[in-house]
């Protein structure tokens, strides 16, 4: 999951504005959806508490292929893997449209501290992130706590340095600006690199990767994470007055950007077959690890809810299409190609659901665009954007659908919805949608080697499914739409 799309990571904030009374849920132009498929419901349910092949897919994606950074020899791998796997369900008109992807390589790195005692460093470079020289570089040390720490050292205290971020977890929303932002606010001042404590609540001496963005006009310096542990250590040596000195050795470069693949396939509607509900999640990931939670989970989980869609005979009025986007870690380029490939039917897309915060025990699901937005560093983050009175008629059709979900306790469903890949289609006014789940660890492997299969609980995975199956057909099949908003933010 890249920087942007961390909102998901952020509490909901609708309940503060809405407040629907039983009356209105009750009179929306679908009746009341929970009495008309609760049948269908929970036969989907049914099945997805008893699948195995959506987890066995998945161990074999993280096992057989493993990470599959965009540009890397692993993706293309994965995408014609994930082509065949959507033929063998069944599903029609089944594609891989081009997408051109950047290809960043991390080479060989390491960090060693040198001074005030001789300590190798738990580093893991951010991606997208320039090398250093060759030989590496030498620098004094400096840690800051908030950009507000680093103005204040301004260019004499920054200048010629190695800028070390010691921003402790708040939440990924409110934390990830240090990884994302930081080295360009700390090149402006004249700094030579960067070090960044890891964005995670978990010290595990385990660093966690993830896309930095170089501002233009500023220098571009090297940047690496490294472990919380190592972070407040070096914050105690300074505080002790002791000179801290690093070296740092990146071979980390851009290389011309890569063939990659979006892949598609289909169920078509049988009575508004132009209509589309599209699902999915992102294909690409870290470098390290496999990719299980983040998001080999996401693409896994919605291909079995469209199988068992499938599977179990039912036809919905509307086309449900599932794609598999590339390129979601380090550039966005799948869901900006997805919506060219789509043109002038992208007005025709009545949701767009995305699966992108793991696999954990599910709570529910959000829609629409009621989520705080993220802020610039120094900045107040601005309110959420007022629910419409179609968009409280809308959310008050999704709480119909998720009181189908009580039975696996992931009857909630909440304002906040959608995704990065998403995102281009919600700007242009498709509703938003994105399973919800407690959230407990997540982000304590996030981007990390500990991202792996067995950090997924099959019973979670399950349950994952049959909210993704019972969403996605409802959405699909029930006679009105839910409101979108043309320019709302997705990420």
């Amino acid at each position: 999951m890249m920087f942007q799309n961390f909102l998901r990571g952020a509490a909901p904030l609708a309940g503060a504005l809405f407040v629907l009374t039983a009356a209105v849920s009750a009179s929306g132009a679908d009746g009341d959806l929970a009495a008309k498929y609760k049948g269908t419901a929970d036969r989907l349910i049914d099945a997805a508490l008893a699948d195995d092949d959506g987890y066995a897919r998945l161990a074999y994606l993280c096992d057989r292929i493993g990470n599959r950074l965009s540009g890397s020899a692993a993706l293309p791998k994965a995408v014609e893997w994930s082509a065949a796997e959507m033929r063998k369900i069944g599903l029609e008109n089944v594609q891989t449209p081009p997408v051109k992807v950047p290809h960043w390589v991390r080479g060989q790195e390491s960090a060693m501290l040198l001074s005030p005692v001789e300590r190798k460093l738990h580093m893991l470079g951010l991606g997208m992130s320039v090398g250093t020289p060759a030989g590496g570089l030498t620098a004094g040390a400096v840690v800051v706590s908030d950009f507000e720490a680093l103005t204040k050292l301004g260019r004499d205290g920054v200048a010629g340095k190695i800028v070390v971020f010691n921003a402790p977890y708040v939440s990924y929303g409110a934390t990830v600006m240090y990884r994302a932002a930081g080295p360009s606010q700390a090149a402006a001042l004249g700094a030579v690199a960067v070090l960044v404590r890891s964005i995670t609540p978990l010290a595990m001496q385990i660093p966690h990767t993830g896309a930095l963005q170089y501002q233009a006009g500023k220098p571009q310096i090297p940047a690496a994470a490294i472990s919380i542990e190592d972070a407040m250590m070096l914050d105690r040596m300074q505080k002790r007055g002791e000179p801290l000195k690093v070296h740092l050795e990146m071979q980390a470069h851009m290389e011309a950007d890569a063939d990659s693949n979006n892949v598609m396939g289909e169920i078509r509607g049988s009575g508004k077959p132009e209509e589309i509900v599209v699902l999915g999640g992102h294909l690409d990931s870290w470098d390290v690890g496999q990719g299980a939670q983040d998001d080999g989970s996401g693409v896994m989980a919605t291909l079995e809810a469209v199988a068992l869609i499938k599977k179990l005979g039912l036809t919905p009025k509307r086309t449900v299409r599932i794609v598999f986007w590339v390129n979601e870690e380090n550039g966005g380029r799948g869901g900006e190609a997805y919506k060219t490939w789509a043109g002038d039917t992208v007005k025709n897309h009545v949701a767009a659901i995305e699966m992108d915060s793991g696999a954990e025990k599910p709570t529910g699901f959000g829609y629409g665009r009621f989520r705080q937005q993220r802020a610039r560093p120094g900045e107040a983050p601005a309110p959420p954007p007022k629910a419409t009175p179609e968009e409280e008629q809308s959310l008050a059709e999704c709480k119909q659908i998720a009181q189908l979900l009580e039975r696996i306790d992931a009857g909630k469903a909440e304002g906040g919805g959608g995704g990065a890949d998403v995102g281009p289609l919600i700007r242009e006014g498709v509703p938003g949608l994105s399973p919800s789940t407690v959230g407990l660890h997540y982000f304590d492997w996030h981007h990390t080697e500990a991202d792996t299969v067995d950090k997924v609980n099959i019973d979670d995975f399950r349950k994952n499914i049959a909210v993704l199956a019972v969403m996605t057909y409802i959405l699909a099949d029930m006679p009105g739409k839910l409101a979108g908003s043309k320019g709302a933010g997705g990420e």
